[in-house]
C-alpha cells in the first residue's frame, strides 16, 4: 500500500503493534512512504459517468463498479450507468442507501437495487452503485471533464455574472488540472488547522530522522517545518498549484482564472469541484485468468 520494503513494513508494524494506520505514518515519519500519494491507486474495474443539465446548472458524478475491465468496457454496463447518473439526476437521495430503495425511474415497479440486481444477472458479474456526487450553481455553471473513457471523472463548480465561451474553457482547463494533480482543496483556507497540525507532526519527525538536520538550531529546524509544509499545501490546493498550461511554467491557477477574468470584465470564483477516479482506494483481487480458464474447462 505505501511502496515500502517488506522489512521497513515488518518493523512499523512491530513498532506499533499491528495497528496499520500507525504504521502508514511511522513509515511516513522515518521518509520511507508517501502514503498520501499511494493511496489512491486505481483497485478496481468499472466507470465514472459525468451529466451535465442543458443550462450547465446541475450536474452529477457516479461511480459504478464491476469486476473485470472487459465488462467496464460493454456498451451494456455504460448505459446502466447512464441511466444511474439519470436516476441521481432527479433524485432527492442524500446518499447511496437512501438512493437504492428508491423506485427505479426507468421501471418505477422496481426499486433502484432491484433494477441492479437484474442487471447483475443480465451481465454476470457482481456490479455496485459506489458513490455519487450532485453539484448546482445558480449563478454560474458546473463544467465536467472526463479522462480515459471513464477512468476519471470531474466536475467543477463556477461562480460568475459572465458566460461566454472563454469563461467555459477556463473551467474545463481547470477541471483538466483536477484530473491531472489531484488537488483536495479549492484554496488553503478549506484546510483545517488540525490537519495542518497533524502534517507539521509527520514533518516533525521526517526532518529529526535526517542526518542532515542533526545539531541545528531550533529556529532553522521550526523554518524547514514550516517551508516543507507550505510547499505541500501549495500542492494540495487547486488555486495554488502551478497551471498545467502555463507558457513559463510558473503562473499559478489563481493567476490563470483572475487572468481570464480580467480579459472579460468578470467577477469569476471557482467555488468546488468534484474528482472521482474509477476503484480508488479499493483493494483490487488479483485474478490469475489462465488458471481461471483452466477451471472453467476442468484441466
Amino acid at each position: 500500500m505505501t511502496g515500502s520494503g517488506m522489512m521497513d513494513c515488518k518493523k512499523a508494524l512491530t513498532a506499533t503493534e499491528g495497528d496499520m494506520d500507525k504504521a502508514v505514518e511511522w513509515l511516513r515519519e522515518k521518509g520511507l512512504a508517501t502514503a498520501q500519494k499511494k493511496a489512491g491507486r486505481i483497485a478496481a474495474e468499472g466507470i465514472v459517468m459525468l451529466l451535465v443539465s442543458d443550462d450547465a446548472k446541475r450536474a452529477v458524478a457516479v461511480e459504478v463498479n464491476a469486476e473485470t475491465d472487459f465488462v467496464a468496457k460493454n456498451e451494456k454496463f455504460r448505459n446502466y450507468v447512464a441511466q444511474v447518473a439519470e436516476q441521481v439526476m432527479e433524485s432527492s437521495a442524500a446518499d447511496v442507501d437512501a438512493l437504492m430503495e428508491e423506485p427505479w425511474k426507468f421501471e418505477p415497479e422496481r426499486t433502484v437495487k432491484e433494477a441492479l440486481a437484474g442487471q447483475i444477472s443480465v451481465i454476470g458479474e457482481n456490479m455496485n452503485i459506489r458513490r455519487f456526487a450532485k453539484v448546482e450553481e445558480p449563478e454560474g455553471f458546473v463544467a465536467a471533464y472526463t479522462h480515459m473513457g471513464g477512468k476519471i471523472g470531474v466536475l467543477v463548480d463556477v461562480v460568475t455574472d459572465v458566460v461566454n465561451d472563454e469563461i467555459k474553457e477556463m473551467a474545463k482547463n481547470l477541471a483538466m488540472q483536477v484530473a491531472a494533480l489531484k488537488p483536495l482543496y479549492v484554496t488553503a483556507d478549506e484546510i483545517s488547522q488540525e490537519y495542518k497540525d497533524h502534517e507539521i507532526e509527520i514533518l516533525s519527525a521526517q526532518i529529526a530522522n535526517d542526518p542532515k538536520m542533526a545539531g541545528k538550531p531550533e529556529k532553522v529546524i521550526k523554518g524547514a517545518v514550516m517551508g516543507r509544509l507550505a510547499k505541500e499545501l501549495k500542492e494540495i490546493c487547486l488555486m495554488d498549484q502551478i497551471y498545467v498550461k502555463a507558457e513559463d511554467g510558473k503562473q499559478p491557477v489563481s493567476q490563470y482564472v483572475a487572468g481570464v477574468a480580467k480579459a472579460n470584465g468578470a467577477k469569476i470564483t471557482v467555488k468546488s469541484f468534484v474528482r472521482f477516479e474509477t476503484g480508488e482506494g479499493i483493494e483490487k483481487k488479483q485474478e490469475d485468468f489462465a488458471a481461471e480458464v483452466a477451471k472453467q474447462m476442468n484441466v
